[in-house]
């Protein structure tokens, strides 16, 4: 059974009236009542073939770092299964721009509001790989943030499919706000399992778009090819990160680098 993460006090769910520039009246109806949807045909095979071009040698410096750790992992990433190479947007000028575009320009005005700031971005790279599964998870309970509400887009760079390992998210639980989670072998996990589970297969080019609060996985790579992806998160101005201390007293940090945290979208 789910439990609330013990700084999850007041959460309420905002829904999403519009208007909209880019995502569909069923598209917010989905993100508020599943808490997440497929945004098809977001970018072209040009575009998606010069971000690939860029993360490509990224990701290549990572699988080499990991090769180099004990087992060739670090926490959940494994040089042979699944990386995460972060902060592209500091490493290539065609990925910032990417991220500054049209596209997320829209889409965080639809979700978020005006004044959106990127929170984090990484490439994720799964590889084939043996049969185990990611845990169910929510973003926010890597690291708690408040707003607790924030935005993941999940970038399809080459077809995420049931096969390969694209996102499954169980609905309905983003209501409820972070809920509690405890550490596994593969990562932190909130849930055991969802029976009303919903796959969401993305064609490469699209994006699953979701809340940081609802509950997903991804299963095993079980194919020869590379699973591509590219996340990136999006963040209200004035999110801030909280630290809880051993004698629960609480820091707040913003959550506002000047170059890796910019401004998507300013109030007109």
């Amino acid at each position: 059974m789910a439990t609330l993460h013990p700084n999850n006090r007041t959460f309420e769910w905002e829904p999403h009236l519009g208007p909209y520039r880019r995502v569909t009246e069923e598209q917010a109806r989905a993100y508020d009542e599943r808490g997440g949807f497929v945004l098809e045909n977001a970018f072209d095979a040009d575009t998606v073939a010069r971000v690939v071009a860029e993360l490509d040698p990224l990701e290549a410096r990572t699988t080499e770092f990991l090769r180099a750790q004990k087992d060739g992992r670090m926490f959940i990433a494994q040089a042979d299964a699944i990386t995460f190479t972060v902060h592209c947007v500091l490493q290539s000028a065609v990925v910032r721009e990417f991220v500054k575009g049209p596209v997320f320009r829209d889409v965080t005005r639809d979700l978020i509001g005006p004044d959106a700031r990127l929170y984090w971005d990484q490439a994720v790279y799964k590889k084939p790989e043996p049969d185990r599964e990611f845990p169910w998870h929510q973003d926010n309970g890597y690291t708690y943030i408040e707003p607790q509400a924030y935005l993941t887009c999940w970038v399809a760079l080459t077809d995420a499919t049931e096969e390969n390992g694209c996102p499954w998210i169980a609905p309905g639980l983003h209501r409820e706000g972070t809920l509690a989670h405890s550490m596994t072998d593969l990562g932190w996990s909130c849930i055991d399992e969802a029976p009303d589970a919903v796959p969401l297969p993305v064609p490469a080019g699209g994006i699953a778009v979701f809340s940081s609060l609802t509950p997903h996985r991804t299963g095993p790579n079980r194919t020869n090819d590379v699973r591509k992806a590219y996340i990136v998160q999006f963040a209200p101005d004035g999110a801030r990160r909280v630290d809880v201390a051993s004698d629960g007293s609480r820091a707040f940090v913003p959550q506002a680098d000047p170059d890796r945290q910019f401004r998507i979208d300013r109030a007109d």
